[in-house]
């Protein structure tokens, strides 16, 4: 398996593996995701792959795409209260459902970890749908930990 930046040949793939992210999500809350749908159209998932700011990397194994990770760096705003640093937020990373608990999760996480530290990032964050308990146990497996709770009350 190889791991490296996407590019424009990978988007029939990566298009869908998001529709089966956003169907996960839609069966966990379908008040606010819209199943049949994806998060970028082919023209928009195309300008984010040119984006040096937001890489995405793929998974790939004999030329198949088994996995992606859409990432983007972020420097904390320059405020008196907060320690200046860079992140590298993992916005979105997804592994076939044919091939879950294979491993490749793993290694595209690790990968992007080893892309934070050469980007000179100080964290990876991230955000997790509640309801999405694999999700939640593989990053913590992976030693991540909450930093922040967002919350809501619906109207």
């Amino acid at each position: 398996m190889t791991i490296r930046r996407a590019d424009e040949r990978d988007v029939p793939r990566i298009l869908a593996l998001l529709s089966q992210v956003l169907e996960i999500h839609a069966a966990i809350r379908p008040d606010f995701f819209v199943s049949g749908t994806t998060k970028y159209s082919p023209k928009e998932l195309a300008a984010i792959l040119a984006d040096d700011a937001a890489p995405v990397y793929v998974a790939e194994d004999g030329g198949a795409v088994l996995g992606y990770a859409f990432c983007a760096i972020h420097d904390r705003p320059d405020k008196p209260y907060v320690v200046p640093a860079r992140t590298l937020y993992i916005d979105d990373l997804c592994v076939d459902e044919a091939i879950r608990g294979k491993r490749v999760g793993e290694a595209l996480f690790r990968f992007v970890c080893g892309e934070a530290r050469r980007l000179g990032c100080a964290d990876v964050t991230l955000n997790v749908w509640e309801g999405n308990d694999a999700a939640k146990r593989f990053y913590e497996k992976m030693g991540m930990k909450p930093q922040s709770t967002k919350m809501e009350l619906k109207i």
